[in-house]
């Protein structure tokens, strides 16, 4: 049975029809000789007069015929929901996880399914999930500097947890160079004028040398206790200075003026004693510390 497509009073299409549900609308005269259908499978839409088929169903009914009306939703079948809709729904609701990245898209996605559902001439729903996922795109975008607020105070700790770390095994490696060093030279440390040299071929890098935190471009961000050059590994006392953070560069040598007047890792310093342990010793700890073997 051949089958149409009616567009209503209200322009919005409505089918696929039989040809009985047309007469019969004809005769309610929700349909008249000046109602577009076309046959499916046409490409254009024709007067309803221009139809042959329904000429006595239009004759019958002319005394009776009226403006046409729209057409009873369940006739046009089931709308679509858009699926841009329900993505910009989910992805402004994520936003709230994703520190507002997938509320951006959820913002662009809703504006092209408004647009689309518009020209769709009913064919498309979805016009509120559309809206609901532009609102709440938009709240969350505008909730992005608070995100930054509260996000960029913990990225910076745990930077500076990081560098810290890297720090500790900076000196921890220069500590194991510095006894590898005294172990091939008769259990004695290097000259204070040189220690960076003599342990470069032990630390195994020259990265060792450099604490991620120092941006002052120094070649080595550490200096040597002048006071154990020279000593005898393992007759120092345990817990004196052996390396520690400093500022100055290459071969840098001295005792406890060369501390840093401005810790790199918040309140701490980084220190490595004579038998090898390292610690990060606060400020307040610094003038406790043993420098003499």
């Amino acid at each position: 049975m051949a089958t149409y497509t009616i567009i209503g009073g209200d322009q919005k299409q409505y089918g696929l029809v039989t040809e009985d549900n047309i007469r019969n609308w004809i005769a309610e005269g929700r349909l008249n000789a000046q109602t577009l259908i076309k046959l499916d499978g046409d490409a254009e839409f024709r007067p309803l007069a221009d139809y042959p088929e329904f000429a006595d169903a239009l004759a019958a009914g002319a005394a009776a015929q009226t403006a046409p009306e729209s057409l009873p939703a369940e006739a046009a079948g089931p709308v679509k929901t858009s699926g841009l809709a329900i993505a910009s729904l989910v992805l402004g609701i994520l936003g709230v996880v994703t520190c507002s990245v997938t509320a951006l898209i959820g913002l662009i996605l809703g504006i092209v399914a408004l647009t689309k559902i518009k020209k769709s001439q009913g064919t498309l729903g979805g016009n509120g999930l559309a809206l609901a996922g532009i609102i709440v795109s938009a709240i969350f975008l505008l909730m992005l500097p608070v995100f930054a607020a509260l996000l960029l105070p913990a990225l910076a700790q745990a930077k500076q947890k990081a560098q810290t770390f890297n720090c500790l095994n900076n000196i921890k490696q220069l500590s194991i160079a510095m006894k590898m060093y005294a172990a091939d030279n008769k259990d004695q440390y290097p000259a204070a004028t040189n220690w960076c040299v003599a342990l470069q071929s032990y630390a195994g890098s020259t990265s060792a040398f450099h604490c991620p935190a120092d941006v002052s471009g120094s070649r080595c961000s550490y200096a040597f206790n002048a006071r154990l050059a020279g000593a005898e590994d393992g007759k120092a006392e345990p817990n004196t200075v052996m390396i520690f953070e400093a500022s100055g560069g290459w071969n840098l040598s001295g005792g406890p003026e060369l501390l840093l007047a401005k810790p790199r890792h918040g309140r701490v310093v980084v220190v490595g004693f004579a038998d090898g342990h390292v610690e990060q010793v606060p400020v307040a700890r610094l003038s406790q510390l043993h420098w003499n073997p």
